[in-house]
């Protein structure tokens, strides 16, 4: 039992470095398609309502049939689907065809990032304590590879839809030979240390949780709609804004992508010590002061610097955000994982699209204000966690998984 439980460990952190590469490349493409297609900024952000819209819907979809069919089915075919359709945006020719390109391609993304996540929230109940931050990390350390791999075909000056194209196809091999690994179900209720002792959910009654799940899809709609707007607008921040080569644009995603790796790979062990609600508040605070020294910052090194703040601030939202949303009832985790996940994504995919329409009236960089507003409403609401999540993931017992 301890060995297949490691495996799907093993196995969760493959596909989450899968997603986070292969939603990275189409990312750090985004300049080079945005001129190829002839689209303005604001033109761009539209589309991206196009792209978040595709993603809530696959997740909605994702959602029963991952509780109906099982991770080890949806995960996998979530993976082939965003593998085989990642080339068809550098493909695009026209704002219809990128509109058609990204609706296809954000099904096949919200389809794998509420499943992957589900089996995650899964392995962390096994396990009994938390590791869900460390599952982000990886997802963290696919947008470095994504940003390196962007930056060497910029270089090299190939086709979009070429380096595209065949990073896809290395996904689709990587999501079909790590299906074995997936735990086949959730562990059974009451096994862990996510629920009390009589295995009723920590949060109280059904009414209460659910409108508890609620306002923590609020939260993370916030949040990656912070994590987002860095995604699709950092690379053309630092190309328009601060005058820097395509290949400098590329590494300002790429230094908020390694500082999200950095911050997710300590945050389980911050998270065992001082609770979750530190980590949402105080990480918060931290990506609000980054993003403010993005949009003041006249010089390359203190925007970078700033970027990387934010990275390191927002690092260890998100997971607990998603991880509070699994354990608030285990009756109904993956129901509750998707409506968490599925706000929470609108806002990391379409609700970027509001940074592009405010720059009809301001400068880029002065449209980030509204994510240093995004951030310390975060901090402020970030009491929600208090209730039962926040306290189990300190409870001694927690500690006793398997290593």
């Amino acid at each position: 039992m301890e060995h297949s439980l490691r495996a799907a460990r093993v196995a969760t952190y493959v596909y989450f470095v899968l997603y986070g590469t292969l939603l990275g490349t189409w990312v750090v493409h985004i300049p080079a398609i945005e001129e190829r297609v002839g689209i303005s900024h604001a033109t761009l952000g539209g589309l991206l309502v196009v792209l978040g819209l595709g993603a809530f819907v696959g997740m909605q979809v994702a959602g029963p049939l991952t509780d109906r069919l099982g991770t080890r089915v949806v995960v996998p075919a979530g993976g082939v689907l965003c593998g085989a359709t990642l080339f068809l945006p550098g493909l695009a020719h026209d704002p219809w065809t990128l509109a058609g390109a990204l609706l296809v391609f954000g099904l096949c993304n919200g389809c794998l990032d509420v499943s992957m996540n589900a089996h995650a929230v899964h392995v962390e109940k096994a396990y009994g304590r938390p590791v869900m931050s460390g599952f982000h990390a990886t997802f963290s350390v696919g947008g470095v590879l994504a940003a390196l791999a962007g930056a060497g075909a910029a270089s090299a000056g190939l086709h979009p839809a070429v380096s595209m194209a065949a990073m896809g196809a290395v996904g689709v091999v990587i999501a079909l030979a790590s299906a074995r690994a997936l735990l086949p179900a959730a562990p059974a209720v009451g096994s862990t240390g996510s629920t009390e002792e009589n295995g009723t959910p920590q949060a109280g009654g059904r009414g209460g949780t659910t409108g508890r799940v609620w306002l923590l899809a609020v939260l993370a709609l916030m949040v990656m709609l912070c994590e987002g707007a860095a995604n699709d607008w950092s690379a053309l921040h630092m190309k328009d804004v601060l005058g820097a080569s395509a290949g400098a644009a590329a590494f300002a995603y790429g230094t908020f992508a390694a500082a999200m790796t950095l911050g997710r790979l300590l945050a389980d062990r911050f998270v065992a010590r001082f609770g979750s609600l530190a980590i949402l508040r105080q990480g918060a605070v931290m990506a609000a002061v980054g993003i403010t020294l993005v949009v003041l910052g006249p010089w390359l090194w203190a925007v970078f610097t700033g970027w990387a703040l934010f990275g390191l601030g927002l690092s260890g939202c998100v997971p607990q955000l998603f991880s509070a949303a699994g354990h608030a009832d285990p009756s109904a985790a993956g129901a509750n994982v998707s409506r968490v996940a599925g706000l929470g994504y609108v806002g990391m995919l379409a609700g970027p699209a509001v940074i592009g329409w405010l720059t009809h009236v301001v400068a880029l960089n002065h449209a980030f204000v509204l994510l240093t507003l995004l951030c310390v409403t975060t901090a402020v609401g970030a009491g929600v966690l208090r209730t039962g999540s926040d306290d189990s993931t300190r409870r001694p017992e927690m500690a006793a998984g398997p290593h």
